[in-house]
């Protein structure tokens, strides 16, 4: 019997700065890196210009105004890593809120009732832009730019033509409405600051859409769908199921924000909503979500919405002209998207 004289193989360690470039790399590779980047910036400065941003009570309205524009944000991420878009979200929760005060007031229902034929329809104009770019192969961005016509028209029009003006009628005096306020609009002290409910939700679906992106099946067809759906069909995804349940999220996310608007204001004027699905692409967008499709994050989107609500409050505080707000907004989408670029295509040429 021959023996060999050769020792076992031992594993070579990396170099240590081979190890530090690849935790470089994945660190780069983030999405959310640049709005993370730019949420320190802008939290620092407000903190510099604004003694009043520094109270807690700040930081409340601060999560607050993020958090009406990150929940639409974040369904508008998920459609986004899809490689499609919407521009009707905006209308659509105005289009949400009106149908549920109508109903109820024109025919005395529980509010609940009105808050559910109000689901049923947000998921339906979903559905309905899912269904109509998957079965035109027209793009997202003109179906629902028709769709945000239409229901902007929708709810002008009949508005005008069951009330005889251009707001609602309020519905506080209706059964369910103090439950259904306590659902979508109330508010929760924690060590004496008032903390809106809306906050709490938003970290919920964030949490709910991170486990969903990056712990199932369906998070997988995502990022496969929005990278190459030909691709992704190839090797049986369902894509334009997915597509459709997509547009669909952005319905449901229109909703939950119009029954918050309709029970913490108890009227809705039929003309608001308009620009605001804008913010929330931008939001997704600064949060790290590529408009190419195939990229992004649950977590990049809310820190996006962070950042619109840090900016929004941080120029009131520091008493400026609200006019600097766009231009602040319109600096940071320009500073995502090129840092973006400039990551990627660094890490693409270390890997």
């Amino acid at each position: 019997m021959s023996h060999s004289n050769s020792a076992p193989e031992k594993a070579t360690p990396k170099p240590s700065g081979e190890a530090k470039d690849s935790g470089l790399l994945r660190l780069v590779k983030r999405p959310e890196l640049t709005s993370v980047l730019g949420a320190v910036v802008i939290f620092a400065l407000f903190m510099l210009v604004a003694p009043a941003f520094r109270s807690v009570d700040a930081l409340a309205t601060v999560l607050y105004a993020s958090s009406t524009i990150g929940i639409i944000a974040l369904a508008v991420g998920l459609l986004m890593i899809g490689d499609e878009f919407d521009l009707s979200s905006g209308v659509a929760v105005t289009t949400a809120a009106l149908a549920a005060t109508m109903l109820n007031y024109n025919f005395w229902l529980n509010s609940w009732v009105g808050v559910f034929i109000s689901l049923i329809m947000a998921l339906s104009i979903g559905a309905f832009n899912g269904y109509m770019v998957m079965r035109t192969g027209i793009p997202s961005f003109l179906i629902t730019l028709a769709a945000f016509l239409m229901l902007q028209g929708i709810n002008l029009a009949v508005t005008k033509l069951v009330t005889g003006q251009v707001a609602t009628p309020i519905i506080s005096d209706m059964e369910g409405f103090n439950s259904a306020q306590a659902v979508f609009s109330s508010s929760v002290t924690i060590f004496g600051v008032s903390v809106r409910v809306t906050v709490f939700w938003w970290l919920l679906f964030v949490a709910i859409a991170s486990w969903l992106l990056f712990k199932t099946r369906f998070g997988n067809w995502i990022f496969a769908v929005g990278g190459d759906a030909e691709a992704a069909r190839a090797v049986g995804v369902p894509v334009r199921r997915v597509k459709i349940i997509l547009f669909m999220f952005v319905g449901f996310a229109a909703w939950f924000v119009g029954m918050h608007n309709l029970f913490a204001f108890d009227s809705i004027q039929a003309g608001q909503g308009v620009g605001n699905e804008f913010l929330y692409i931008i939001a997704a967008v600064i949060g790290g979500c590529a408009l190419t499709g195939g990229r992004g994050t649950a977590i990049g989107t809310a820190i996006g919405a962070l950042i619109f609500g840090m900016t929004n409050q941080g120029i009131v505080y520091a008493g400026w002209n609200p006019d600097w707000f766009k231009f602040f907004l319109g600096a940071m989408l320009l500073f995502a998207v090129i840092t973006n670029n400039s990551f990627s295509r660094w890490a693409g040429a270390r890997s």
